[in-house]
């Protein structure tokens, strides 16, 4: 059943297209409550209001603090048509009820954004506005609410077809509930800003997965309607649907590629490289890259953090990759990708600076800052000798992939191609062997990067004697001299960062 719209109440910070709205309710008979701000947008635009001070007989006071906090208001709202007795008290107090409210909230968000003081960010949390969103979505039953401009069509079809449907009131109702809700928690993650004890995240769906990780498990992904990603802006420009570990994977390598210079290339299996290059131009920076461990690139997630042209498409149209993603393809590099039809082919821009690392446990989270301060050469401590320049140079493309790397991580890289690495590893000799073994006879002159201290020689034994000149690591172990006296009896240099970058 429809319900005709009669009387509506609008009170808005944000004015856009709330002119041609009012017009529309105008013409179609539908009363108009205001008051303050909007009330004179709205007559300054030749519009008729009935100001809510004069519908309630109550001034405004506190400076505009309490305005629409009034039974008249609230019970115009809140009625339930349906009970008798909710009529008989509409009718003993004259109040007309209300079927439409429109409400957009003071802009907290963009005041604490721009740094404000204490003070006028407090002046920016709205009580009335949050008070009549919500006694509006309660009652969605009779009364349509509405939080944001992009609904304002849905209200003029509605109103031109006769009312708002069951439907659509409560499908408003539920984008009211989330806004309010959304709102409170950047109060509240303002409020902890120093120190969070409490901490709410308000997630909205923004796409249906296939699956999860495997097809037994659902799975969609979600942001906060603020929401900066560049997944949320990138545009597919072919290829299937994404998964959820086509999100991961990409993600991860996107992360990565946009901490090396440009052009540089990243490939990555599972959230882990196993190519990575940068070169003078995009295609032999990708070449080097998929030449770092061919087997493991096949069917793995490319990114670029240079535009693909035509050259590099070719090259990558001639390997079984899933995703390639970059800041840009040519027209030339699209007709190009475009006969690989299940090749994922995503446009876009840098990672935002959101810094959350949010991961589960048993009916818990664990929380923590995104682990993205990496250290350069300049600031590490030399225990032996002082690199080549061009060891400088690995050094520190070494030290950026081992931080995007799952621990125990050790990674080889040699003329700024990666060309071993061991991940995941339980022991960090493991993964040091596991390194030299993909890097083979590439090991001869390759600098390493080790993502935690060496407990134990052995690790940069065998590297040394694989013919590693470099080593990078945080130092900090109980045997540190052992680690030193080693890299001296090899003629390894040897630097201390004195961070760590574990990734489980």
């Amino acid at each position: 059943m429809k319900l005709p719209i009669k009387r509506a109440l609008l009170s808005v910070s944000d004015k856009q297209g709330l002119v041609p709205l009012a017009e529309v309710l105008v013409a179609n008979g539908v009363e108009i409550v205001s008051s303050g701000g909007t009330a004179d947008h709205l007559e300054q635009a030749g519009i008729q209001v009935a100001r809510i001070a004069d519908v309630t007989g109550a001034p405004e006071m506190l400076g505009g603090r309490v305005k629409t906090l009034h039974p008249v208001i609230h019970g115009a709202i809140l009625a339930n048509h349906g009970d008798p007795s909710h009529r008989e008290d509409l009718l003993e107090r004259e109040i007309d009820p209300i079927q439409l409210v429109v409400v957009n909230l003071y802009p907290f968000e963009s005041t604490i954004a721009r740094g404000a003081e204490h003070a006028a960010a407090i002046e920016k949390i709205d009580i009335g506005g949050p008070t009549l969103i919500r006694a509006a979505a309660k009652n969605h039953a009779w009364v349509a609410v509405v939080v944001s401009p992009d609904r304002y069509p849905d209200i003029v079809d509605a109103v031109s077809g006769g009312g708002t449907d069951a439907d659509l009131r409560l499908e408003l109702a539920k984008e009211a509930f989330f806004r309010t809700a959304q709102y409170d928690a950047a109060i509240v993650n303002w409020f902890e800003r120093d120190g969070a004890d409490r901490l709410v995240l308000p997630m909205l769906k923004r796409s249906e997965l296939r699956y999860g990780e495997n097809p037994q498990q659902a799975a969609a992904v979600y942001s906060m309607e603020t929401n900066e990603g560049w997944w949320a802006s990138a545009d597919q420009i072919q290829g299937k649907q994404m998964s959820f570990n086509n999100y991961a994977d990409a993600d991860a390598a996107w992360r990565l590629v946009n901490d090396l210079p440009s052009p540089s290339v990243a490939i990555l299996k599972h959230m882990n490289a196993c190519g990575v290059a940068t070169g003078a131009t995009v295609t032999e920076a990708f070449d080097k890259a998929w030449e770092g461990d061919p087997l493991s690139a096949f069917g793995g997630v490319v990114a670029c953090n240079a535009p693909v042209d035509e050259a590099t498409a070719e090259a990558l149209s001639s390997r079984f990759v899933e995703i390639v993603i970059a800041p840009g393809v040519s027209d030339e590099a699209r007709v190009v990708l475009s006969t690989k039809k299940n090749l994922r082919v995503l446009i876009a821009t840098p990672p935002s600076a959101f810094d959350l690392d949010v991961r589960t446990i048993d009916d818990g989270f664990l929380i923590q800052k995104r682990d993205s301060e990496v250290t350069g050469y300049a600031s590490w401590e030399p225990k032996t000798r002082i690199a080549a320049p061009v060891e400088q140079t690995d050094l520190e493309m070494a030290w950026i992939i081992c931080a995007h790397t799952k621990s125990n991580a050790i990674v080889l890289v040699r003329d700024g191609a990666a060309v071993g690495v061991g991940a995941g590893d339980q022991s960090r000799v493991g993964a040091a062997e596991r390194a030299l073994v993909k890097a083979g006879d590439r090991a001869v002159g390759a600098v390493c990067a080790s993502d935690a201290f060496f407990p134990f020689r052995d690790g940069p034994d065998a590297l040394a004697a694989a013919g590693v000149t470099a080593i990078v690591e945080p130092g900090g172990s109980v045997r540190d001299h052992e680690i030193v006296e080693a890299a001296r009896e090899h003629d390894v240099a040897l630097f201390f960062t004195g961070q760590r970058h574990f990734r489980h």
